[in-house]
């Protein structure tokens, strides 16, 4: 694979766009596991691919990467048609994780890099740096049978990068991490993106997505009803108003929305289209007595059920519920 004396790997000429795919269709055995997914994806990006188990996540991320061809529709990754011929740019932290158990660390991530052209001493060294940097120096010797599941992946996700890639792809790498290496691996894919590496991973849990992506594609069912901004999906929905009154009845019950419900001590209800000024001048008119009233923005979870629907977001709890276990 293509890289300079130094060991780099020669950065591709891209456009604007690190992966465009347009109509990705993908059959086996007559099942359609994705279905006209289209997907623009910008340099530097933090994007996030979002769907339970089975939505078709990972056959949308071997298509871009040339894993696996689409049946229909077309793709360009780092400004390239065939995804092989910027191999060397890319890193792939696939779903299945593997490492060989007799490598030790170091020698692990030198070995990933150079499947993607990086010279294996060059690797080596990199290896070292790689562990020391994340406080795994002390395993620079260790077999990968002798670590923990959750270093072991560590050690998986610094090779993904060890060769320096334009453009990294994660297929649900939060999965089996504890808290504190969820944490991490946030602050790391942060850091990627400040340097100005792309960053696609795929997810079923929201709060990683909601915290870290500047875009998302919402996948359910190999269909992709949302793809784009994080605060355009959440602005699909109406903000919530939040109203406790001193009063709990009066004249200026009637100026409340048709949707408004009452728990506890609040009133919940859509903000109206008109907006909160004629609600407030209805409730001082009819001496409702405002104690507190707050307008709350909808979260991405809420956004996923209102796009998605409510199969795809039982789907999603109860992949997040088998994780917990």
């Amino acid at each position: 694979m293509a890289g300079n004396e130094s060991g780099m790997a020669t950065k591709p000429a891209t456009s604007s766009l690190a992966i465009e795919a347009r109509g990705l269709v993908k059959r086996f055995d007559g099942f359609t596991a994705v279905d006209g997914v289209d997907l623009t994806v910008a340099e530097g990006a933090i994007y996030g691919i979002l769907g339970p188990n089975g939505a078709g996540k990972t056959t949308t991320l071997r298509m871009l990467l040339g894993i696996i061809d689409p049946d229909e529709g077309t793709r360009r990754v780092l400004g390239a048609e065939r995804p092989h011929d910027v191999a060397h740019a890319i890193g792939y932290l696939p779903e299945e994780r593997g490492l060989y158990p007799s490598m030790k660390a170091y020698e692990a991530i030198a070995f990933v890099g150079a499947l993607r052209g990086l010279p294996l001493a060059e690797g080596r060294k990199r290896g070292k740096a790689l562990l020391e940097e994340h406080g795994l120096g002390y395993a620079v010797d260790r077999q990968i049978r002798q670590l923990s599941k959750g270093m072991a992946q560590q050690v998986q996700l610094l090779g993904t990068l060890v060769h320096e890639p334009q453009l990294v792809v994660f297929d649900e790498p939060f999965s089996g991490l504890d808290a504190i290496n969820q944490g991490k691996l946030e602050v790391m894919i942060r850091a990627l993106a400040a340097k100005g590496t792309t960053v696609i991973f795929s997810t079923h849990v929201i709060a990683h997505a909601e915290r870290l992506c500047d875009e998302v594609a919402i996948i359910a069912g190999g269909k992709v009803p949302f793809a784009g901004p994080v605060d355009v999906a959440r602005d699909r929905i109406r903000p919530q108003v939040r109203l406790e009154t001193r009063v709990q009845d009066g004249i200026w019950r009637g100026a409340l929305p048709a949707d408004a419900r009452h728990e506890g001590h609040y009133w919940l209800f859509s903000l109206p289209e008109s907006g909160v000024e004629p609600l407030l001048r209805a409730l001082i008119e009819g001496e409702a007595g405002i104690l507190s009233l707050s307008i709350e923005r909808a979260g991405l979870h809420d956004a996923f059920v209102h796009i998605a629907g409510e199969a795809a977001a039982r789907a999603l709890a109860e992949n997040n519920g088998e994780e917990a276990k």
